[in-house]
């Protein structure tokens, strides 16, 4: 086969794991054994990979924070955890839909079908990239558990191109993700219990990175005090719940008193926390805010600073 030819059958990801042999012959409880054992092997082969993830954060908070984005491109499983991660920014910090985006070979119909025959071409995967037109202030990711798919490839390769700042997520070492790439995060999660499906160990390493990246970047922005989610937007009942309990854990408050302060700051979290913990009045709250580019801590520390005479 051609793709054998190739050396797919050299991966790390490709071998049999020795565990899971007669994995066909073992009873269901013996089967969530052998894969929760693997699956723990996953976060040591992440905690190996923290110095390139970190760079990966600084690189996004940077890019963000100067009005760029976070573009994910993937084919199979690696499309798809891509398109997880992006989907859910905007619900956690309410950022806008456009700051962390996805690419997935095959478009969105791939979210919910195989569309394996467009991973093979490396024409989409720029034609694809073009469209996002990345540049200078932007940061690609691509995503391949072979680091060899031709689509996310190329696709890296013309981002690189164009100026923006290119990262590998792969859990093969030497690929050619790796060296399309200005940065490479290797996760060596070696051979799956069911050999080859890299939706198994390698799909949940690249899920541990991306959350590390987009949310690490998040993070260092000021989208979130202390560990609490506080760029929630209250749009229903169950937000406005949260949004109450955050208010209620950051400050100490009652929840009664939580929720005045934050109908007073218009249903805003960061703005009730400014007003509360700096003794300010909205109008204050607000203005350090934007001074402060939306970082609360930072905002909190402005508004309590005493205006300058003019």
């Amino acid at each position: 086969m051609k793709r054998a030819a190739a050396g797919l059958d050299r991966l790390i990801t490709e071998q049999v794991n020795p565990r899971s042999t007669d994995l066909d012959t073992k009873p269901a409880l013996e089967i969530a054994r052998i894969i929760n054992f693997e699956d723990a092997r996953v976060a040591s082969a992440v905690e190996k990979a923290l110095p390139q993830i970190a760079r990966a954060i600084d690189w996004a908070a940077e890019a963000i924070a100067a009005g760029g984005r976070l573009i994910y491109v993937g084919a199979g499983t690696s499309g798809r955890i891509a398109a997880l991660d992006a989907a859910e920014c905007p619900p956690t910090f309410n950022t806008d839909p456009k700051t962390v985006q996805f690419v997935i070979a095959g478009g969105p119909p791939a979210l919910a079908a195989a569309t394996e025959a467009d991973e093979d071409s490396r024409e989409l995967g720029i034609r694809e990239m073009r469209k996002k037109k990345p540049g200078r202030g932007d940061v690609v990711v691509g995503l391949a558990a072979s680091g060899r798919t031709p689509f996310t490839v190329a696709a890296v390769e013309y981002a690189r191109k164009q100026g923006a700042k290119t990262i590998a997520v792969a859990s093969n070492p030497r690929s050619p993700l790796e060296r399309a790439a200005d940065l490479t995060i290797v996760v060596e999660t070696g051979p799956e219990v069911v050999s080859g499906s890299t939706r198994m160990k390698a799909g949940t390493a690249q899920k541990m990175v991306l959350n590390m990246i987009s949310t690490g970047a998040m993070v260092r922005l000021g989208y979130v005090y202390g560990s609490l989610m506080v760029k929630v937007h209250p749009r229903n009942v169950k937000l406005t719940e949260r949004a109450i309990t955050i208010l209620h854990r950051a400050t100490g408050l009652s929840r009664s008193t939580a929720e005045k302060i934050l109908r007073s700051a218009g249903g805003s979290i960061p703005i009730a926390l400014v007003m509360f913990k700096a003794e300010v009045n909205r109008l204050r709250a607000e203005q350090a805010l934007i001074a402060a580019e939306g970082h609360i801590r930072r905002a909190i520390t402005l508004a309590q600073k005493p205006k300058t005479a003019k």
